[in-house]
């Protein structure tokens, strides 16, 4: 067994999938994901979704504007796809120059996923434009058929629409986001340089006895909700070999206490206080801390075409524990690993 070594030094990563909200919640977790990460993907499903490059503007200008004073962060924009979104908006979209990304829900699929698409043929026009400019297709990968498991949702989503959008567009990057499954892992291990993954801190953590873990879990309910060990050892594995097309996407999602301790809880992990921290745990044990640096810090930027970050960072094989919640009143947050230790610690 490789020893772990006591403090691991690597670039500045990015988050390249993160909910950070608005308002009251967006001054509460953004100073997280801004302490850890030089950038993020930041997702559009507020209510009302961010829909156009407009908006996306307005939307950029409230982070930075809650962005406590000495942090360096850079967020990189998204648009909500539906039905409506016409070409003409994605050409804007990528001259604006803050638009990474254009995000596909199914409808139905996931919170504020309502104005989602429900049939993605409507939306081969608007996918041409994205392929033709260069606009990255992110993609919720679960298929809302009542008849589907939804522990299969994934896997019949990558045969019924992925399979088929990778053969249509040949030339449209996508990325497959918070994968959960061996087939997702099939799936991108055996395509082509323009489909990468997003990998989320609780997949590599967590299979789905947690969930269930001396009682109903709500704070690890998330979709696409967990697997499986067999999926979650699949994740890890290549993520420890090194593939260079899985890189990190937090998915951090927060929702205030009252929304996910209710009748119908809503579906979102908070990750953002110690992602980093979180996944160098995963990583340490799969003995692959050597494949980290480029797992968070350099996978995600050659796939979108940016250069990695110049600053760099430290973690420390130093237990913490985390804080009961983070927040108060409407945005009283129970974050992933509450009141329990982490074993990392970034400096």
């Amino acid at each position: 067994m490789t020893p772990t070594p006591l403090s691991l030094t690597l670039r500045r990563p990015d988050d390249w999938h993160v909910h950070l909200r608005d308002d009251a919640m967006l001054a509460t977790v953004l100073p997280h994901t801004a302490r850890q990460f030089a950038r993020a993907v930041v997702m559009p499903n507020l209510r009302p979704p961010i829909t156009t490059t407009a908006q996306a503007q307005a939307y950029r200008a409230r982070i930075l504007q809650a962005l406590p004073a000495g942090l360096c962060f850079e967020p990189l924009m998204t648009l909500y796809l539906t039905e409506a979104t016409p070409a003409a908006e994605i050409l804007q979209a990528k001259a604006s120059g803050i638009v990474v990304g254009v995000k596909l829900y199914p409808a139905g699929a996931t919170t504020h996923s309502d104005a989602g698409v429900t049939d993605i043929r409507r939306v081969y026009a608007t996918l041409e434009a994205m392929q033709s400019c260069g606009m990255p297709l992110l993609i919720h990968g679960e298929v809302t058929d009542p008849a589907v498991d939804i522990f299969d949702r994934e896997a019949v989503f990558i045969d019924r629409v992925l399979l088929p959008l990778r053969r249509d567009f040949p030339a449209l990057k996508m990325v497959l986001e918070h994968i959960t499954t061996e087939a997702a892992v099939q799936c991108v291990r055996d395509g082509d340089d323009y489909l990468g993954a997003t990998v989320t801190p609780q997949h590599i953590l967590l299979n789905r006895n947690a969930l269930f873990s001396g009682g109903l879990r709500v704070h690890h309910y998330c979709l696409p909700v967990l697997k499986r060990e067999r999926h979650r050892a699949a994740i890890m594995a290549v993520l420890a070999s090194g593939h260079p097309r899985f890189f990190l996407g937090t998915d951090s999602a927060p929702h205030g206490r009252h929304a996910k301790e209710s009748a119908c809880g809503c579906a979102g992990i908070f990750s953002a206080h110690a992602a980093l921290e979180l996944y160098a745990e995963a990583f340490a044990s799969a003995e692959a801390l050597a494949q980290l640096e480029a797992f968070a810090s350099l996978n995600g930027p050659r796939f979108y075409g940016l250069a990695p970050n110049e600053t760099y960072i430290t973690l420390r094989a130093q237990p913490w524990t985390v804080p009961h919640h983070y927040g108060q009143d409407e945005t009283h947050i129970i974050p992933l690993r509450a009141a329990e230790e982490v074993s990392w610690t970034l400096s």
